[in-house]
């Protein structure tokens, strides 16, 4: 007793909390297979390693920012035909994170491009990867409070260039100052070929820089990093939130007619 106990304190001083309470049932599993000390350690370890990953996949998906927790496999593509699938699915490999590639998600509003980004980046933490989520207007607010406390630089090393992938959602939605689209810009230039960045708009390209103060020069050099190494989903179809007014028996005008879809 005495000896483990011993063991127990040791392995909570190193912080391998989970080997101590795997310990006992783990040891005596071990004595009734007759098992050797490298299968016996390996599956203490195994435990450990385990509870830490679950640890890391809690942690990273709490600090990540998200609104609510959605899936891939939670979005209706029956409903979204306008969503394109295989892209999609090729984009939840995450292989473009590693490669530091951007994505862009433009449609109109109601069409899930905030579903499929908060799945995309909840898919990224639990694999693991460092994300954070915010909204672009949110990300321009803390940009201007940072500049004005003179944090900027702090603010862009922690919060822009930390996360492995950062998804700024609903650009366009709102004008930008001129000041704020130097952020932006600034934003984008910072993590250009460092880290991916996923985009959600509900504006073309060719309408951006009506956003950005009307700086056309500034929003095609913003454009040329995000889209140098990219992929572009575009979405059509009928809104979801419409969809479920009329569920609930709200009449509303019909829709005259889908876009057609596309992607690069």
């Amino acid at each position: 007793m005495m000896e483990l106990e011993r063991i127990d304190d040791l392995c909570q001083r190193l912080a391998l909390g989970t080997m101590a309470t795997h310990l006992p049932h783990v040891a005596e599993e071990a004595a009734r297979n007759e098992s050797s000390f490298q299968a016996f350690f390996e599956r203490l370890l195994q435990a450990e390693h385990r509870e830490r990953q679950e640890r890391s996949r809690t942690i990273l998906t709490r600090t990540a920012g998200f609104p609510a927790i959605k899936t891939l496999e939670q979005y209706d593509f029956a409903f979204a035909t306008g969503a394109p699938k295989q892209l999609l699915t090729e984009l939840s490999t995450l292989t473009f994170v590693e490669r530091a590639e951007n994505v862009v998600m433009l449609g109109p509003s109601g069409v899930g491009k905030t579903h499929l980004a908060v799945a995309l980046g909840y898919k990224a933490t639990q694999a693991g990867i460092k994300t954070r989520f915010v909204s672009a207007a949110d990300l321009l607010l803390q940009l201007t409070t940072a500049q004005r406390n003179g944090r900027l630089k702090n603010y862009l090393r922690r919060s822009v260039q930390a996360p492995k992938l950062l998804i700024i959602d609903e650009v366009g939605y709102l004008p930008f100052s001129r000041d704020e689209a130097s952020h932006f810009f600034q934003t984008i230039a910072q993590r250009y070929e460092r880290g991916s960045v996923l985009i959600t708009s509900n504006l073309p390209f060719a309408q951006w820089d009506t956003a950005f103060a009307g700086d056309a020069t500034m929003t095609a050099a913003m454009l040329d990093r995000l889209l140098h190494h990219a992929h572009v989903a575009m979405i059509s179809g009928d809104s979801y939130r419409l969809r479920e007014r009329r569920k609930a028996g709200i009449s509303l005008p019909a829709s005259k007619s889908k876009a057609k879809v596309g992607q690069n």
